[in-house]
């Protein structure tokens, strides 16, 4: 069983998993969001209708001051025209209707001024103040101020003049209506707690009332109080309220800070849930590859212990075997293969430990590896040396790159099966000194160019794995250099690029 795909089928599992968690949870905030608005919609405008109501009220009662006045004005040219008719009624006249129509006005204040603007005769005044002059001068010129006056023709244009004013029943009508217009003005802004308000004029250029969560310094110019009006009129449609005689205003008001802030709830739930999983990535990746280091070091110290009693035990056969006239031939290859054994001991004993890195020519390192290959290989594997006429010099542990270039020639050999071409070309790039290992095997798909550097990735039937990733190792961490797939096709090759820095 392929370990790594099947980790690789996990990944994409748990990726899709949590993409549909993404969105079920988007769209289940966003229904709510959505929930959320409409409701307070629902409120406002459940809210704008109670205004409405109030604001038809107060235009009722301005309708009625408006009828009132008319009325009372009607009674003082009514009373103006009765005090005319006493005036000149003859002796035998019926003067009953008359006087009824004079002593009937209980209610309207009234002072009768001659041509010449002296006061002859008053009615519902103050009765103890009236005989005083001073007062009733003062009357009569808040009477003046307030409506024009009733003039009543006489003989030869000498006409007189009746002034009035609203009654004492009509003015405490109008303090009660003007409390009650007072009163909406808190209820439609100051003491709005849900939103912020702003209440203006018809011509939506002066502020009657705001609420305490309109900020003062975004409406302190004319400048400003528009743009502030315009963005709350884009949230929403500006209440129209009408309080009669052509007396218009509009409410503008913006979305709840609850809302506003649900809108962009998901986004920073997601990120908060991104971060948290990015941390979480991170530490179980690190604990992981620490995991990993100490697995690698742990089974790399005991290689190299096992192989120690061994390899001794060999160096003294070998040592038998030339002192009893083996053939010498036979004795110098397995001097050969001990000290690869010693070799390959050392590497192993390195992992885990920072090697000592030397100025060494990597072309003389890579035909020492390819001879003793060579001989170990099949016969049908052709191998091809492109390397530079002079010595290319980099920082490197000869026992642990050699181990990288017998790996990588070993996969090789695998991938052609015993059969093909191996070349290795060494050349100088601008990023260092490349080196490019090619075979003619069986090639690598586009998508495991990096997963096969992968602990536990292997296409073999036997193998852990481990070959790839430990090159991986050696080069990037050891050698702070590169190994890539530099490209591949299928059924044609693959070439492998080691990247090293120059001395």
């Amino acid at each position: 069983m392929n370990i790594y795909s099947k980790k690789q089928q996990w990944k994409w599992a748990l990726f899709i998993i949590a993409i549909l968690i993404i969105i079920t949870s988007l769209w289940y905030t966003n229904n709510l969001v959505k929930r959320i608005a409409n409701d307070e919609r629902t409120k406002a405008k459940l809210w704008a209708e109670a205004v409405q109501n109030k604001a038809k009220l107060i235009k009722f009662t301005n309708v009625l001051f408006t009828k009132i006045k008319i009325e009372e004005r009607k009674k003082a040219e009514l009373y103006a025209e009765a005090a005319k008719q006493f005036a000149n009624l003859s002796n035998d006249a019926d003067i009953s209707f008359v006087l009824k129509v004079l002593q009937d006005n209980t209610t309207v204040p009234v002072i009768l001024t001659n041509q010449k603007g002296e006061i002859t005769a008053n009615r519902n005044l103050d009765s103890l103040k009236s005989k005083d002059t001073v007062y009733l001068r003062e009357e009569l010129n808040i009477m003046k101020e307030k409506y024009a006056p009733v003039v009543i023709k006489g003989y030869k244009n000498f006409n007189n003049f009746l002034y009035y004013k609203d009654s004492k029943v009509f003015t405490d009508i109008k303090l009660v209506f003007d409390s009650l217009t007072k009163q909406f003005m808190n209820d439609v802004a100051i003491n709005t707690a849900a939103v912020p308000v702003i209440y203006t004029d018809s011509s939506k250029t002066k502020i009657i009332e705001r609420s305490n969560k309109i900020d003062t310094s975004k409406v302190g110019s004319q400048e400003k109080l528009q743009k502030e009006l315009s963005r709350l009129a884009q949230q929403n449609t500006p209440i129209e309220i009408d309080l009669g005689e052509g007396s218009k205003g509009y409410i503008f008001y913006e979305e709840s800070t609850l809302l506003s802030q649900l809108k962009y709830y998901p986004y920073v739930q997601f990120g908060v849930i991104g971060l948290f999983l990015l941390i979480a990535y991170i530490l179980f990746s690190t604990a992981r590859k620490a995991e990993q280091d100490q697995v690698w070091v742990g089974m790399s110290k005991e290689t190299a212990h096992q192989l120690g009693t061994p390899l001794s035990s060999l160096m003294g056969w070998n040592e038998h075997l030339r002192s009893i006239n083996v053939d010498e031939s036979v004795v110098d290859e397995m001097t050969r293969d001990i000290k690869r054994l010693q070799t390959i001991t050392e590497r192993f004993s390195k992992i885990g430990s920072q090697p000592t890195l030397l100025d060494e020519d990597v072309c003389a390192v890579i035909n020492n590896s390819v001879d003793y290959l060579k001989k170990r290989t099949s016969k049908n594997v052709a191998y091809e040396l492109i390397l530079p006429m002079k010595e290319v010099h980099v920082q490197m542990s000869i026992a642990l790159f050699e181990w990288v270039i017998e790996n990588l020639c070993k996969n090789a050999v695998d991938a052609m099966d015993g059969k093909g071409m191996l070349k290795i070309k060494v050349m100088e790039v601008p990023e260092g000194i490349a080196v490019d290992i090619s075979d003619t095997g069986k090639g690598i798909p586009k998508s495991k160019f990096k997963t096969v550097f992968e602990p536990g990735f292997t296409t073999k039937q036997r193998g852990w794995g481990l070959g790839l990733s430990l090159c991986k190792r050696i080069i990037e961490n050891y050698h702070k250099g590169k190994i890539f797939v530099l490209s591949s096709e299928t059924n044609k090759g693959t070439t492998f690029r080691i990247l090293l820095n120059r001395f």
